[in-house]
C-alpha cells in the first residue's frame, strides 16, 4: 500500500529537509519485528452452520487465528500437521514473497507437502500495509476450514489518507456439509458429479443451516444439526454509536461470488488488496474469492436496536441462503434481533452492477504508488473453456487443461531436472478469428500439460482474461484470478470477445487500481499489466477451489536464476543422492 503526498514544490523541499534533520537526531519511530506464531493443524468436529462435521483446524479454530503485523515485520509460522493422513501447505495470499519465493505455500508449484507428523516453518515478511489472507493450498482444504486473515498496518506514527476510530475483520466463506475428498471424487468421476451450491454462507466462521430440511424418520436429526448449538450463534458486530469504522472484508469461498451489505448503512470503499481506492460509496460490495476490501461506515443510525449484516450468493441463481449476522449497537444485547426483515440483496443475475463496481475501482488520487508502463513487453490472451478429455470434465486454458508435477517447479528449475515437467510452453492465445466465445463448442484439440511461460525478467506482461460460454448452453461463468507474488495493474474491463487490435487504445493507463486478484465477468474479458520483476516461480489461477482443481490456471516462471539457495525444508518430495 502507498503512502499518502500532501506536500509539494518549495514546501515539499522544506519538508525533506525537516524530515532528514529529524532522522538524524532522533530515533526511528518504529522498529521492524518478528512476530512468532506456533500453529497445529487438526481435525476437529465443528459445527460452523449447527451442521456437524469434520473441518481442519488451527489450534482449535476456524476460521485459524488472525495475523496482526506492522509493515516491515518478519513472520515465523511454525507449522505441525497433525493431521496424520494428508499432507498440507498455507499460501500467504497477497504477500509478494520478495527474496523468499520458496515460502509462497504453493504444493507443486514452490514446494513439497508438509507431510503428516511434520514440522514446517514459514518466514517472510510483509512489506506492505493492507488486508491479506492465508488459505490451505493443498487439494481442496481450503474448503475443510484451513483459511484465515493478516492485517499489516503503518508503521507507528505513519497515519493512513482517511479516518477511522477502529477497525473489524471480516472474513466470508461458503460452506459445504461434503467433505472435500467427496467433492473431488465426484469431480475426478465418470460420469462428472459436480459439487453443486453450497449449503451455507459463513460470516467470521458463523452460519445458520435450516436443521428441519433434513427431518427424517431413520434420522435423529439433534446428533447431528442443532440450532441451539452456540458454536453456530450468529456474528455480532459490535460497534459503539457514533464512530467511524473501518470493516476489512475479505472473501475465500470456494465457488460464490458474493455481495455485503449492512442494513441502513452506506459503505465508502476506500481500500482493495492492499491499495488505496479513491473513495466511492455502496449499499451492496460485491466481492469474489481472494478479494479483500477495506470500507468505511459510520455508526450514525438509531441506537436503540441491532442492524442486519446480510450476505447473498450473485452470478449464480441462488440456491445457498443468505448468510446473516448483526450489527450491535452497544448497549444492545449481541444476540437482540433486528426488528426488521434481513435485506434481500441485488438481483443474482445483474451483470452491469457488478461491473460497474469494477469499473469503479480507481487508485486514490495525490498517493505514491507506481504508474503502470505505458507499453507492453508481451501479451498473453488466456481463454477460458470447458472441456471433456477422454469422458472427464476439466476446465481449460488455451484449450491446454493445467495439472501439477510430483516434483515442485521452483525445486526442478533450480536443481536443472527438466525432465520433471512438460518443456513445451502453453500457447499464448487462442484462434480469436473463428473460436465462438457465445455457444459451446466442441475443443477438440483440447490437452492438458503442466508447461509453464516462461517471462523474460524485468519485462513488462499484459494478460487478457477471456471469458466464454461453458459446455451447458447460454452459460458463462465468473471467475476470480489471483496472481502470486505479485500486484498488477488492472487496465480495464469489457463485454464480448477482446479485440487485440482495438481494445488496448481502451486501457486505463492514468490511475488503474492494483491488485492481485480480479474478477473475469460472464461473457466479457479483463485486461492486467504486471512487471515480471520478482525471481520465482508463481501460480496465477482461478481462485474458485473447484476450477483450479479441475485445470484452470497456469504458472510463470521469472528470472529464476537470481533465486538465491533454496531451503531443504521445501524438498520432502524431491530424492536426494
Amino acid at each position: 500500500m502507498a503512502v499518502p503526498v500532501k506536500f509539494s514544490g518549495m514546501v515539499l523541499n522544506l519538508f525533506v529537509l525537516l524530515f532528514l534533520v529529524s532522522v538524524m537526531n532522533f530515533p526511528a519511530v518504529s522498529e521492524a519485528k518478528i512476530r512468532r506464531y506456533k500453529w497445529e493443524l487438526k481435525y476437529e468436529y465443528k459445527s460452523p452452520d449447527c451442521f456437524k462435521k469434520l473441518v481442519i483446524t488451527i489450534n482449535g479454530r476456524t476460521p485459524g487465528p488472525t495475523i496482526v503485523a506492522e509493515q516491515g515485520d518478519t513472520i515465523i509460522v511454525e507449522l505441525k500437521n497433525s493431521l496424520w493422513t494428508e499432507n498440507t501447505a498455507i499460501h500467504w495470499h497477497g504477500i509478494r514473497q520478495i527474496g523468499t519465493p520458496w515460502f509462497d505455500g504453493t504444493e507443486g508449484v514452490t514446494q513439497c507437502p508438509i507431510l503428516p507428523g511434520e514440522t514446517f516453518v514459514y518466514r517472510f515478511v510483509v512489506d506492505r500495509p493492507g488486508t491479506y489472507l492465508y488459505h490451505a493450498h493443498y487439494g481442496m482444504q481450503r474448503e475443510a476450514g484451513l483459511y484465515g486473515s493478516i492485517r499489516v498496518s503503518l508503521p507507528a506514527g505513519v497515519s493512513e489518507p482517511f479516518a477511522y476510530d477502529d477497525d473489524r475483520s471480516i472474513i466470508l466463506m461458503d460452506w459445504y456439509h461434503k467433505s472435500a475428498y467427496e467433492q473431488a471424487a465426484g469431480l475426478v468421476s465418470i460420469p462428472f458429479q459436480w459439487v453443486g451450491e453450497p449449503q451455507s454462507i459463513l460470516i467470521n466462521g458463523k452460519g445458520k443451516f435450516n436443521c428441519s430440511s433434513l427431518a427424517s424418520p431413520s434420522l435423529n436429526v439433534s446428533t447431528v444439526c442443532n440450532v441451539s448449538n452456540p458454536e453456530c450463534t450468529p456474528y455480532a458486530l459490535t460497534v459503539i454509536p457514533g464512530k467511524t469504522y473501518r470493516l476489512r472484508i475479505s472473501s475465500l469461498t470456494a465457488l460464490s461470488a458474493l455481495s455485503f451489505q449492512l442494513e441502513g448503512h452506506n459503505m465508502t470503499v476506500v481500500e482493495a488488496d492492499g491499495h488505496y481506492v479513491e473513495p466511492f460509496v455502496v449499499q451492496n460490495l460485491f466481492i469474489y474469492s481472494g478479494e479483500t476490501y477495506s470500507v468505511l461506515i459510520k455508526t450514525d443510525q438509531d441506537p436503540s436496536r441491532n442492524y442486519w449484516a446480510t450476505t447473498t450468493v450473485v452470478s449464480r441463481r441462488p440456491v445457498t441462503p443468505p448468510g446473516l449476522a448483526f450489527l450491535n449497537y452497544y448497549p444492545n444485547h449481541p444476540r437482540r434481533y433486528p426488528p426488521t426483515i434481513p435485506p434481500p440483496g441485488p438481483v443474482w443475475d445483474d451483470v452491469s452492477l457488478r461491473v460497474n463496481q469494477s469499473l469503479a475501482i480507481k487508485a486514490r488520487q495525490g498517493i505514491i504508488t507506481p504508474p503502470p508502463p505505458q507499453t507492453t513487453d508481451r501479451m498473453i490472451v488466456l481463454l477460458n473453456t470447458q472441456n471433456r478429455f477422454n469422458g472427464f470434465v476439466r476446465w481449460s486454458v488455451n484449450n491446454v487443461s493445467f495439472n501439477l508435477p510430483h516434483t515442485p517447479y521452483l525445486i526442478a528449475l533450480k536443481q536443472n531436472l527438466l525432465h520433471a515437467f512438460d518443456q513445451t510452453p502453453p500457447p499464448d492465445g487462442y484462434d480469436f478469428k473463428n473460436y465462438d466465445i457465445f455457444s459451446v463448442q466442441s475443443n477438440e484439440n483440447a490437452t492438458t500439460s503442466n508447461g509453464i511461460y516462461r517471462l523474460d525478467f524485468n519485462s513488462t506482461v499484459d494478460i487478457i482474461l477471456q471469458n466464454a460460454n461453458t459446455m451447458n448452453e447460454k452459460n458463462s461463468e465468473t471467475h476470480p484470478w489471483h496472481l502470486h507474488g505479485h500486484d498488477f495493474w488492472v487496465l480495464g474491463y469489457g463485454p464480448g470477445k477482446f479485440d487485440v487490435y482495438n481494445d488496448p487504445k481502451k486501457f486505463n493507463l492514468v490511475d488503474p487500481i492494483m491488485k492481485n486478484t480480479v474478477p473475469v465477468h460472464t461473457y466479457g474479458w479483463t485486461a492486467l499489466r504486471f512487471r515480471a520483476d520478482n525471481p520465482g516461480v508463481w501460480a496465477f489461477h482461478c481462485h474458485i477451489e473447484s476450477h483450479f482443481f479441475m485445470g484452470m490456471g497456469v504458472v510463470f516462471e521469472e528470472g529464476i536464476e537470481k533465486v538465491g539457495k533454496l531451503p531443504s525444508s521445501i524438498m520432502g518430495c524431491v530424492h536426494r543422492p
